[in-house]
């Protein structure tokens, strides 16, 4: 089966589940499992990988540009700035480098890693140059809470924002009290980073109960859970074989009334706001 798409504000079609990257290139021993990995993903359909400039120094950004060599047109490469360059001069010189650790003359949409001290201003103003350049095609967010969007579309050019990516799983859901509905209201989807809590929800014995019902993983239902709702992406990271199938079977898994009912009283929703969490 085809994974499902997402459309930006751009009107872009892109996968509700792509491929993370977040602690690749941190050992070289460990390269080549990471890009077989990525490239077995590309082939099951999760053309969208997200990286970053902060993620081993660049040293994600290389393995990524390995495993998407000759086929880069097939992939949708999301990657972003750390706030500490995101000045106009320093976000620009920043893609540049990044286009160079990733082997390609574009990125599809960079973000910025968080806000930082450089006003939206100055980092909007060097994304725009950088679409001219077509450097990059479409830009973002990450972690932004609801006052820094708010923010950030008050600033001119603000409205071009694509995503914002945020931390979200069923242990993680403070954003559904504003934040959430206040970008799907936009259509600004979510980018949903640490979608399984970097594993540590899955011993959880609800999880894992549902799981069983479905002949599934607990990782699977908790993917599952996200990818049923609207405006929202997945990007789980996975570096051996068996954990990228477990994440792309997650796409095909349709969970009922009686699970999600379940899974709210085991992970309740926000009664009220909450400070935007990160890792």
């Amino acid at each position: 089966m085809t994974i499902p798409t997402t459309t930006l504000p751009s009107g872009t079609a892109v996968p509700v589940l792509g491929q993370g990257t977040w602690y690749m290139g941190e050992d070289s021993r460990d390269r080549a499992r990471e890009v077989a990995a990525l490239r077995l993903g590309l082939d099951l359909g999760m053309t969208l990988i997200d990286t970053a400039e902060m993620y081993a120094e660049g040293g994600a950004e290389e393995v990524v540009g390995e495993a998407i060599a000759g086929r880069r047109d097939d992939v949708f490469l999301v990657s972003k700035v750390l706030p500490m360059n995101a000045s106009r001069r320093g976000t620009i010189a920043a893609c540049e480098r990044s286009l160079k650790r990733l082997r390609t003359d574009r990125i599809d949409l960079y973000l910025l890693h968080w806000r930082g001290s450089p006003d939206f201003a100055e980092t909007i103003g060097a994304f725009e140059t950088l679409m001219r350049e077509g450097k990059i095609a479409r830009w973002g967010v990450s972690n932004l809470d609801l006052q820094d969007m708010e923010e950030l579309m008050d600033t001119p050019g603000g409205e071009g924002v694509q995503t914002n990516q945020l931390l979200y799983n069923l242990t993680r859901r403070g954003i559904e009290h504003d934040l959430q509905p206040w970008c799907r209201a936009r259509g600004i989807p979510v980018m949903a980073y640490s979608p399984i809590e970097q594993g540590r929800m899955l011993r959880h014995p609800e999880l894992r109960r549902i799981a069983e019902r479905h002949g599934a993983t607990p990782a699977q239902v908790g993917l599952a859970w996200l990818l049923r709702q609207d405006g929202v992406i997945a990007i789980p990271k996975a570096s051996d074989p068996a954990h990228v199938r477990d994440n792309r079977a997650a796409a095909d898994l349709r969970l009922d009334g009686q699970d999600l009912a379940d899974l709210d009283r085991a992970f309740p929703p926000p009664r009220g706001p909450r400070p935007l969490e990160m890792l």
